[in-house]
């Protein structure tokens, strides 16, 4: 059947055998690879582009695809071939519709510095300031004044002895009384004397005469002896009404009548043993008023000496004791 009689667009048989065709496909790559040869392209370095990779391909004509030896994915036909063995060599690949090899350069893959250089400059790490604490205000606690001795305690126990003099002497001038106006004899002095230990006229007279020197011993205080002098008149005042309020509870009083405790009275005021109780009242207060005033004016001065050590130690202000040194 001749060509002509074929309709349109139906298929041609080629009459040539397959074994023509191969052989020409051979020949065609042979003429490929001569041209190759006499065309050699270099590299922006001056090196030759090794051609080795595209001589194996020409080596198999039967593959169409190039297959990685690291088992990486094979390119799609046609697509560029990347030697990734060296960034800086040059990638061949064949244009669509032409046997002519294509050169293209890879850009150069960009460095990263992993590790400084040994003779780099390196900047010292910025030291932060070291923050020192602040200054505190240190509390010092002021010493106190000293606090006033007083004499009243001094002349609380003076006044016992004073009291027991003023007894002792109480009752003398009572025995000697009694001697001279002949109510006592010598052998009734004894038991006189042991019946008044046990009265109520001794004691109470006693008693009124120390309340009366321990009132004006706190008074006075730390005062001169000029004081004791002068206010003693008053304290034998005291002791001469104690002797008739001692004279009423021992007659008792409670069992006079109002003209018997009158008579009594009256009787007392005049009687020498009531002005002895007021010359021995006041004569006690005065002498053992002088060694209270002595023992007040002792304790002045140890006053007036811590006030001086109180003021010079404000006026030295605070000091801190320091650690003695090993």
């Amino acid at each position: 059947m001749s060509d002509a009689s074929k309709e349109p667009g139906a298929p041609v048989e080629d009459p040539r055998p397959v074994d023509d065709v191969v052989g020409r496909a051979h020949e065609g790559l042979a003429d490929a690879e001569a041209a190759q040869r006499d065309i050699t392209p270099t590299t922006s370095r001056g090196e030759d582009i090794d051609y080795a990779m595209y001589e194996a391909a020409a080596a198999t004509p039967d593959s169409a695809d190039v297959t990685p030896a690291d088992g990486d994915a094979a390119p799609a036909a046609g697509a560029p071939v990347t030697q990734a063995a060296d960034a800086d060599a040059p990638t061949t690949a064949y244009a669509s519709g032409s046997d002519a090899p294509t050169t293209a350069y890879a850009a150069p893959a960009a460095v990263t510095p992993s590790e400084p250089a040994a003779d780099a400059y390196v900047a010292p790490a910025a030291v932060a300031p070291v923050a020192f604490p602040s200054p505190q205000p240190i509390f010092v606690q002021a010493p106190e004044p000293p606090r006033p001795r007083g004499n009243r305690a001094a002349a609380g126990l003076i006044g016992l002895l004073a009291a027991l003099s003023f007894a002792v002497l109480y009752l003398a001038a009572a025995l000697a009384f009694g001697l001279i106006d002949r109510s006592l004899t010598l052998d009734t002095v004894a038991d006189t004397a042991i019946t008044a230990l046990t009265s109520w006229w001794l004691w109470i007279t006693t008693a009124v005469f120390f309340i009366g020197f321990w009132l004006l011993g706190a008074i006075i205080n730390r005062g001169r002896w000029a004081h004791w002098v002068v206010w003693g008149l008053l304290i034998g005042f005291v002791a001469y009404g104690a002797h008739l309020v001692g004279q009423l509870f021992q007659a008792p009083f409670w069992q006079l009548t109002r003209s018997e405790g009158a008579d009594l009275v009256e009787a007392q005021l005049v009687a020498p043993l009531a002005f002895a109780a007021f010359v021995i009242g006041r004569e006690l207060t005065i002498w053992f008023g002088a060694w209270v005033a002595a023992r007040g004016r002792r304790v002045s001065e140890l006053n007036l000496e811590a006030q001086r050590e109180y003021e010079r130690t404000l006026e030295a202000g605070p000091t801190l004791a320091r650690a003695a040194q090993g």
